[in-house]
């Protein structure tokens, strides 16, 4: 069993005990987002830390109603 930590951009995203360590260029699915394993680092026999590279979230855009417009 080994302890993978997941890092974006140095921010931690989520540490888990897993049986095998992912692989570079595996594709991964954390939080509900897809990702690609860029890197991974060995910092003690049982512990590693993963970077990660997350498809950027996409941001709803709103419809422009005309007729909710500002009144002036």
């Amino acid at each position: 069993m080994f302890v993978v930590h997941f890092f974006e951009n140095r921010n931690e995203l989520l540490n888990q005990l897993r049986q095998q360590v992912p692989s570079v260029g595996e594709d991964l699915r954390i939080k509900g987002r897809k990702g690609k394993v860029t890197s991974v680092l060995a910092v003690d026999e049982k512990i590693y830390h993963v970077q990660l590279e997350l498809e950027s979230k996409a941001k709803p855009t709103l419809a422009a109603d005309p007729g909710k417009k500002k009144k002036r």
